[in-house]
């Protein structure tokens, strides 16, 4: 997939070729954002043109001061890598600041995507666009008119669950790793470098990997959970702890990210480890003792081994 970052105003040239463009910010890129993506494929072999994305870079929200926003469900290399996997072909970055949220949606159409030669445009129903969010999905169609088709992807169910990134981002803050699965149509996962740690966990007989984030990832509700990690190439069950280890009392207290692998004991520092999110065990909570611990941690061992046994599915 080629990727091409693009800020406001850009230089007139002729277009490459004639595109389809998918267009949303696409936090997640779960299965209604693959909707509309998968929409914009069906249009481009239609019109014989190339299928391809727009996302925006930062947020919008933030750069407006609606939000602050500093973790992602898919920060924008995993998002991009989630574009190529779908089968697009290339993906636009455009620059969010004020500049170019200052175009009216006029000004939206025909400075950004008429010289992009765009002959076909694809949004989900919520898409707003120009200043103050003036332009709605609707208007494509008119404002487009001799220039390129519109089309608009209508709000995706999947077992009773409407698609959205509002209902994951809740989904990942109560734990439930299944109904995020449903909404993404993939296991959540987070990326991180394996960094070394205090050795606690060695000590107590789980050697742990601990991760540092190489990308602001969202990180699900503190606790424990059943994942599945892939690292120097290999894909391994384990059972992570997500917290601040209250039974240690440590005089200043940091989110840690421990990833135990089961049947596994390499030596894996420096090395770049992707964990998919599978299911929830427990919350994290303070042990009277360092044993009592140890026991509560070969317990969780023996669910996610239980788990794993009947529930898991590649």
């Amino acid at each position: 997939m080629q990727t091409i970052f693009l800020s406001y105003p850009f230089e007139r040239q002729e277009p490459e070729t004639n595109i389809v463009l998918a267009i949303g910010y696409f936090d997640g890129v779960h299965r209604g954002h693959q909707a509309v993506i998968g929409e914009a494929k069906l249009l481009a072999e239609e019109l014989n043109a190339l299928p391809a994305v727009m996302t925006f870079h930062p947020h919008p929200r933030e750069v407006l001061g609606q939000a602050n926003i500093t973790r992602y469900l898919t920060p924008l290399p995993e998002k991009l890598e989630q574009f190529s996997k779908l089968g697009v072909a290339r993906a636009y970055v455009m620059k969010f600041d004020l500049s170019f949220a200052s175009l009216t949606k006029e000004e939206f159409v025909h400075q950004v995507l008429v010289p992009l030669g765009v002959r076909g445009v694809v949004t989900g129903f919520n898409f707003t666009f120009g200043r103050h969010a003036a332009g709605k999905a609707d208007d494509l169609e008119g404002l487009g008119e001799g220039h390129f088709q519109a089309r608009i992807v209508q709000p995706i169910q999947t077992e009773g669950i409407t698609v959205s990134s509002t209902h994951l981002r809740q989904a990942l803050a109560e734990g439930e790793m299944e109904r995020a699965a449903r909404i993404l149509g993939r296991n959540y996962l987070i990326e991180g470098t394996v960094v070394p740690g205090d050795q606690r966990g060695r000590l107590m007989g789980f050697p742990t990997a601990n991760l540092a984030l190489t990308q602001p990832f969202l990180v699900p509700r503190r606790g424990v959970y059943v994942v599945r990690a892939r690292v120097a190439g290999k894909l391994a069950p384990g059972i992570m702890n997500i917290g601040v280890r209250p039974t240690f009392s440590d005089p200043t207290p940091r989110e840690r990210l421990e990833v135990h692998l089961l049947g596994e004991n390499a030596d894996l520092y420096g090395q770049t480890m992707r964990v998919e999110f599978l299911h929830f065990i427990r919350e994290e909570r303070k042990f009277p003792s360092v044993e009592a611990l140890i026991r509560q941690i070969r317990a969780d061992k023996q669910t996610a081994e239980e788990w794993l046994a009947t529930s898991f599915v590649e």
